[in-house]
């Protein structure tokens, strides 16, 4: 009779079948097998399910099933191995893989097998093994087997220390065999090329049996000389295989292994600038009692901690820090705020305390209360004003349709445009690498609730006006209130306050009128803003209009509409905003648009970057006609090549007779212009030319006048020139932003403003101090009377890098060498210090009054007593005064018609001379005349030359005087 037992899990079912099976087919196992090495601990801990036939058994591992002999063998190789790897893996810096992953067995077996070729290959060891091994090994490679150990010890080395990393190993591994199969195809050449009919001796003693197969082919194909450069560029490529180098990192990693071996350490010269200034303690060997790293890593929920290190990722394979378009400095509890969201209250009514909130939760953990909610009833403190609201939200307000959005179709490629001076093919990138934005919404409840709310704010202080619609953009939707007859304008714009304390936002912007419509608008932002993408712009229909290669894309207006603007009409743009406004977000976005719409030959950028991180990501581009300019010094002289090329430009315009750079370019492209006979000058389209100034009060702290004056002369005449300025500048103030830098700038870009009176320098209005940040800016271009309120597109770190990538592979840059020329370095003596200005005008005062006096140069100056000691010290020093002759003012050695060299000299202009300090003693003026006289011829009337006549006696007048 069957035994009926109760049912069983069919996954209990299984184990015990499959546990019996083994039991029944071990006649050795003696007990319960150990659980799999891959069993996790709370399945180890759970006791075996029983049935009446007894206890489940786990099936064993196949080691167990090993005869002892051989489980004895295999535990002493496997002991051997892991104290091998553990000696191996303690050289170098100490690394500790996880015990899952060693491959120590491997590794042994790979480190004795290179023991024993070289035991036979490079000590001549003899005997019957050693001619198997030198069978195996000579007989294979020829003499190239005198590299085996080599590659096997390298092999060994590898799977001890870094087991995990299989793409390394096996591109390693590959590069080793790519060298040993080429160098025994030389080795076959260099040993004259023997044939199987010559014996197996020969083939041994040259390339062996592979260099027979690799270069025995070739070699009677070609001739060996050609055979042989093959394999040696192939035992190239084995090393660059190995190496991992690619070939455009050749001179770099060469230039690694020189400094290596000369004993340079290239953290210690790039740990010290130029100037000077220290930054060694920016990398690791700065400091000689930094910590080790610690020899064993610490051991992490009872297993070893990975090697983080053998992750070759990429460090931009996230994406880039400024991919995300609205960053938030406050990490808020979202579900905090979802529950706030729920359970909103109305104005009126009594909110529930904290400790009423906590009783309610903790009843509906416990499970306290019926299922079933009571119906509702009108809480206590409701006011008459609650009774309205609802009412109001009956009433439905028509809005705006939205513009739809454009489908991510390719923008038409300008064909005729693209070809290059040179007959150079140039693509514009694809509209792919700028994706769709997210899609635009046409109305909200939260717009409901808002109309609501104004029509209730009207009705409550008795205003005769109503909600006609609305507007929704991106980041703010603009409410339009139409008056009754017979309604003043500011009985709503005086409600401004009310306004906003009824829609519960502080950024509440009234326009009275609208620009074109008899309506007030209430301009209020979005709870859920959407994301302006800089590719929906550039595919939208207003961009598509025109082929000119100046036009940018701007963001969407308050209406849901993209704005697109030509720079070449604006004709320059001054770009201001507190920081984190979205100003380096919107130069990013026109810079992107320029290299999606035009060539090189079209347009050329002139980027002045002094923070030198806001535009690293455009370097190199081909539009460039210089690399970006990070000094404010040679930011300055760049501006005054600008005015030197605009004139250039204008001779030329004069000449031919033309008045815009477009019509000249378009007689030179119809082959109109032509140069004078004799001139060697190839006439050419000028482009047009962009200068981008990323910060302006950078420039202006450095040299504000020569900044201003180039500024001042480019954006007065430059227009017609084809030069337009973007000036970028968060620090609006009438410092930076000067009255005639403004008067010649006609198009603003407002964004955020940290105050009013920065709102005014820029727009000379109120309205960017209530803009709320992140790409909501004003936009006034020029010609318009009112500016329109834009979100900025956005454009990530990631497509601009991959814009970029396709400009850059399409063409190089070509920079021009006279834009910034670095100017000499002035070699000011060290005794003169930070002083040289005080120098120069001492210098100068002393010269000019020819007194040399220290109180003098005190009351001058304005200066100290030590200071005025010094300056008469140095003045000494270099020959400009005298020594001191007590309370007497000093002697001053120089006129004032050298005072020039002596100046530049003092700045280093030129080599110091030291002026010679003239001579204190008396002139005799009578001397010098009569030296400077022709002698008179002697008379001779007799007399000798001794002054004696023929009787011997002096004729000497002298004598004849008696004196």
């Amino acid at each position: 009779m069957a035994t009926r037992t109760s049912p069983a899990p069919r996954g209990q079912h299984q184990t015990r079948s499959k546990g019996a099976s083994a039991v029944a087919g071990s006649p050795r196992s003696k007990g319960p097998a150990k659980p799999p090495a891959g069993s996790s601990a709370k399945g180890a801990g759970r006791a075996p399910a029983k049935t009446r036939q007894g206890p489940v058994t786990p099936a064993p591992r196949d080691e167990d099933q090993l005869a002892l002999p051989l489980r004895a063998v295999r535990a002493v190789w496997m002991g051997t191995a892991r104290v091998v790897g553990s000696g191996v893996r303690t050289f170098g810096h100490d690394v500790n893989p996880d015990r899952e992953l060693r491959r120590d067995g491997s590794g042994f077996f790979l480190l004795l097998l290179a023991l024993a070729v070289a035991a036979v290959e490079w000590w001549a060891l003899s005997g019957t093994a050693a001619d198997v091994v030198h069978a195996a090994a000579g007989g294979t490679f020829g003499w190239m087997a005198l590299l085996v150990p080599f590659m096997l010890g390298l092999g060994a080395v590898r799977l001890f220390r870094y087991p995990e990393r299989h793409r390394a190993n096996n591109r390693i591994a590959i590069g080793q065999l790519v060298i040993l199969f080429a160098g025994s195809g030389i080795a076959h050449l260099v040993g004259g090329r023997p044939g199987l009919s010559d014996g197996l001796d020969a083939l041994w003693r040259a390339g062996g049996v592979v260099g027979f197969l690799v270069a025995g082919p070739l070699s009677s194909i070609l001739t060996p000389w050609p055979v042989g450069v093959l394999l040696a560029a192939a035992i190239f490529l084995g090393l660059l295989i190995v190496t991992a180098t690619p070939f455009r990192h050749i001179p770099a990693r060469l230039r690694t292994l020189y400094e290596h071996l000369m004993g340079q350490d290239p953290d210690a010269a790039a740990a010290r600038r130029d100037d000077g200034h220290d930054q060694s303690y920016l990398y690791e060997t700065h400091g000689a009692t930094a910590k080790p790293e610690p020899k064993r890593r610490k051991r992490l929920f009872g297993k070893d901690k990975p090697d983080t290190s053998a992750n070759d990722h990429d460090q931009h394979d996230d994406g880039y820090v400024g991919d995300e378009a609205f960053e938030r400095a406050v990490i808020e509890d979202e579900e905090r705020r979802a529950r706030e969201a729920e359970s909103a209250v109305r104005p009126g009514v009594r909110r529930p305390t904290r400790q009423e909130l906590a009783a309610e939760e903790l009843k509906r953990s416990q499970g306290i209360g019926t299922p079933d909610r009571a119906p509702e009833r009108e809480p206590e403190g409701a006011t008459e004003a609650i009774d309205i609201v609802p009412a109001a939200k009956a009433l439905i307000v028509p809005s705006t349709p939205v513009q739809p959005q454009v489908p991510p179709t390719p923008i038409p490629q300008r064909t005729e445009q693209l070809q290059l001076a040179g007959d150079v093919a140039y693509t514009l990138p694809p509209s792919d690498y700028l994706p769709a934005g997210t899609p635009p919404k046409e109305r909200s409840e939260a717009n409901d609730a808002v109309v609501a709310a104004l029509t209730h704010t009207m009705d409550q202080f008795n205003v005769d006006a109503k909600v006609t619609g609305f507007s929704r953009g991106p980041t703010v939707t603009r409410y339009e209130i139409e008056l009754a007859p017979g309604t003043k304008v500011e009985r709503v714009t005086a409600l401004s306050k009310n306004i906003s304390y009824a829609v519960a936002s502080s950024d509440v912007r009234i326009l009275s009128p609208i620009p074109g419509k008899s309506a007030i608008g209430i301009e209020i932002p979005n709870t859920d803003r959407e994301t302006v993408s800089l590719g929906d712009v550039l595919r939208s229909g207003n961009a598509r209009k025109t082929d000119h290669p100046m036009v940018m894309g701007v963001g969407k207006d308050v209406e849901g509409g993209f704005v697109v603007a030509n720079l070449a009409k604006m004709p320059h743009l001054l770009v201001a905003g507190a920081t984190g406004a979205g100003k380096s977000s919107f130069v990013n976005s026109m810079i992107t648009s320029i290299l999606m719409r035009s060539t090189p030959d079209e347009v050329r950028m002139v980027m002045v970057d002094p923070k030198r991180v806001e535009l690293t990501a455009y370097e190199g581009v081909p539009h460039l006609i210089t690399p970006i300019i990070t000094s404010p010094k040679k930011a300055a002289e760049a501006l005054q090549w600008v005015v030197r090329e605009m004139d250039t430009r204008y001779d030329d315009l004069a000449n031919y007779g033309y008045k815009h750079i477009d019509d000249f370019n378009k007689a030179v492209r119809n082959g109109k212009v032509v140069p004078p006979e004799g001139s060697k000058r190839v006439v050419r389209p000028y482009p047009y030319l962009l200068v981008i100034v990323d910060e302006l009060a950078d420039l202006m702290m450095v040299a504000p006048r020569d900044v201003e004056d180039s500024i001042v002369r480019i954006t007065q005449l430059a227009r017609a020139a084809g030069i337009h300025l973007v000036l970028a500048t968060q620090r609006p103030s009438v410092d930076v932003v000067t009255g005639l830098i403004k008067a010649n700038v006609p198009s603003r870009m407002a964004f955020a403003t940290s105050s009013v009176t920065d709102s005014r320098v820029v727009l000379d209005q109120p309205g960017a101090e209530k803009l709320i940040g992140q790409g909501d800016a004003l936009f006034l271009p020029m010609g318009a009377s009112k500016p329109m309120r834009v979100q900025g597109a956005w454009v990530t770190e990631s497509e601009i890098h991959r814009v970029v990538e396709h400009v850059k592979g399409q063409l190089q840059a070509i920079y021009r060498e006279d834009v910034a020329v670095d100017a000499p370095k002035k070699q000011i003596d060290d005794d003169i210090g930070d002083d040289l200005e005080v120098l120069l005008q001492a210098t100068e005062l002393v010269v000019t009054t020819q007194f040399g006096s220290t109180s003098m140069l005190q009351r001058k100056l304005r200066v100290g007593f030590a200071k005025a000691g010094r300056l008469m010290d140095l003045l000494e020093s270099r020959g400009v005064v005298g020594p001191s002759e007590g309370s007497k003012a000093r002697d001053v050695l120089v006129k004032p018609d050298d005072l020039a060299p002596v100046l530049a000299a003092m700045r280093g202009d030129e080599p110091s001379v030291p002026v010679q300090p003239q001579s204190q003693a008396p002139i005799d003026l009578v001397a010098d005349d009569l030296a400077s006289r022709a002698q008179a011829v002697d008379y001779y009337d007799g007399a000798d030359a001794s002054g004696s006549d023929d009787d011997g006696e002096s004729t000497d007048a002298w004598n004849l005087t008696g004196r």
